[in-house]
């Protein structure tokens, strides 16, 4: 998963989200994590949209949600989806919550790569498959929905951009290419 962004496209703004990374996601008791969690199970440490040790995460055996990042896709469910809507205030939302912040995880982590790949030196058709596959994953004109998420996932436009940064790897290795990264204007 790529790294916290400066950008605030990928900034995540947990006041803004109805604390889907602590229904959605699973975690197995171990290092990371103090306790066993089945996706789709609040976890106990959570009060309201709020983690109510979120102080001493580390310290509670927790170090792992410390580290996790959504890039964003929580807010941008609980905003953009389901506009400002809980699963906690209406339970039949959190299947469709947790479906929705699967996508958008996948959309912005693919939005980030594609954004760093921009500072590669790579030649013009890399660079013109790069701004086709930027343009694909732009949201459409009325916004994101569950159903349009899944329509990017299911015309492959997600995958592609795993396929091209395979891609590029013969071209960056090629003998001459290690140029200096391109830097965003």
């Amino acid at each position: 998963m790529p790294r916290p962004s400066p950008d605030p496209a990928f900034t995540a703004e947990c006041g803004r989200c109805a604390a889907l990374c602590c229904l959605a996601l699973h975690f197995d008791a171990g290092a990371r994590f103090g306790i066993s969690k089945p996706a789709g199970t609040p976890c106990p440490n959570l009060a309201g949209h709020l983690c109510s040790i979120h102080d001493t995460l580390s310290e509670a055996g927790f170090p792992g949600c410390v580290a996790y990042d959504c890039a964003g896709a929580g807010q941008r469910v609980t905003q953009e989806l389901f506009a400002g809507a809980s699963w906690r205030d209406d339970p039949a939302l959190a299947g469709p919550m947790m479906e929705g912040f699967r996508l958008m995880r996948r959309l912005q982590e693919a939005l980030q790569l594609l954004g760093l790949a921009r500072n590669l030196p790579i030649g013009a058709p890399s660079r013109a498959r790069l701004d086709a596959l930027a343009a694909a994953l732009a949201a459409p004109p009325e916004g994101w929905t569950l159903a349009t998420l899944h329509d990017l996932e299911a015309e492959g436009r997600l995958d592609a951009v795993g396929a091209f940064l395979k891609s590029l790897r013969n071209e960056l290795a090629a003998p001459g290419s290690l140029a200096e990264p391109r830097t965003q204007d």
